[in-house]
């Protein structure tokens, strides 16, 4: 789990596939991603090895990876944020001096779901 933009994808599928996860795999993938604990860190207080813990880690994200094959839920959800992110744009293009206030408040409404937010 080197890249940032590896970290970025397996972060969103924690968000979304963690709680299928046993409670263990649960909490090794929580230090290690939201405490940003070291191998060996997450190891000292699971009472395992660094090298349990990195086959703790492997096969979490394995089985979020599995889980994301079946049920494709990321990438629904990054098709909506395009999705969102091109109707944000298309109403943008619409403000004239009659209308500005209103597209404006329409922006303001889309924009948390957009990856302006």
């Amino acid at each position: 789990m080197d890249s940032m933009a590896n970290r970025i994808h397996v972060t969103e599928l924690f968000g979304l596939y963690g709680p299928m996860l046993t409670e263990k795999q649960y909490k090794c993938l929580s230090m290690y991603l939201d405490e940003d604990f070291s191998l060996s860190e997450i190891g000292e207080d699971l009472g395992v090895s660094r090298q349990a813990v990195h086959d703790l880690l492997s096969r979490a994200r394995q089985k979020m990876e599995d889980l994301e094959t079946e049920l494709g839920l990321a990438k629904r959800q990054q098709q909506q944020r395009e999705a969102l992110n091109a109707i944000y744009e298309e109403i943008s293009q619409l403000a004239n001096e009659d209308n500005a206030g209103k597209v404006k408040d329409i922006l303001a409404h889309l924009e948390p779901f957009t990856s302006r937010a």
